[in-house]
């Protein structure tokens, strides 16, 4: 009678502590309007954004420059951060509203800026923080630093060192931020057919959510409970839990 009061308290242990997996959504949605592969796709500098300026031969123009022998931004953290407003201070120009706009649109305006100085700088201008964030049932979950404007969903789940066991690739989901609003939309890879549409466009900023099945909670508990049960108690605490 004990033993099956005591099975019987393992049983309804198990299965009320059953814990939800919060990166599946009830409310899944497929639409991908807002993810669709753009071509002609070029970051637009935000708020808070770290930027680099380089200008050939002319350090005092330059803040963290990329043409010396080793890259300064590492090395001493120069960078001119955009303010609330939009803007930098750019050396011998002056505030500048950088918002929104592209690499080569700055690069072209303060090129063009600096012509009153010099008769043909040479300008490169780079966004130090643009990133992908990678999170959930990855080997190697990381905030990945991207160059490029154009990356691919696999492209950055193979910098983590690909899926875990538990990968849940029905339900992978991507946030992007665009001003005050949050896109999410869900990917499933399972769909061999339309791999090409499902291995998505990613931008810097955006954040990869891989979610883990819904039997790995119940595969942890099965390991931890079988080697303190026999058997018969074992497979009685398995059949509550489904």
């Amino acid at each position: 009678m004990k033993t099956l009061i005591k099975l019987s308290l393992f049983v309804l242990l198990f299965t009320s502590c059953k814990t939800q997996n919060l990166l599946v959504s009830k409310n899944e949605t497929n639409d991908k309007t807002n993810f669709v592969y753009d071509e002609n796709y070029q970051y637009k500098i935000r708020k808070d954004d770290k930027i680099s300026i380089s200008v050939w031969g002319e350090d005092n123009l330059s803040v963290g420059s990329v043409y010396g022998i080793y890259n300064s931004n590492e090395v001493y953290g120069k960078w001119l951060l955009v303010d609330a407003n939009g803007n930098i201070e750019v050396p011998k120009i002056g505030t500048k509203n950088v918002l929104n706009k592209t690499i080569p649109e700055l690069k072209a305006e303060i090129k063009n800026e600096l012509k009153q100085y010099l008769v043909n700088p040479v300008v490169d201008v780079k966004v130090l923080n643009k990133e992908i964030t990678i999170l959930g049932e990855v080997r190697n979950p990381n905030t990945i630093q991207v160059d490029k404007d154009h990356n691919n969903l696999l492209e950055m789940i193979s910098k983590t060192g690909g899926f875990d066991f538990y990968a849940n690739l029905k339900s992978i989901k991507i946030l992007r931020q665009e001003g005050n609003d949050v896109k999410v939309t869900n990917i499933d890879l399972t769909n061999a057919k339309d791999i090409l549409n499902q291995n998505i466009q990613l931008h810097p900023g955006d954040i990869v959510i891989v979610p883990s099945k819904k039997n790995k909670e119940f595969d942890k508990r099965i390991s931890t409970i079988i080697p303190f049960t026999t058997t018969v108690s074992a497979a009685a605490i398995i059949m509550g839990l489904f």
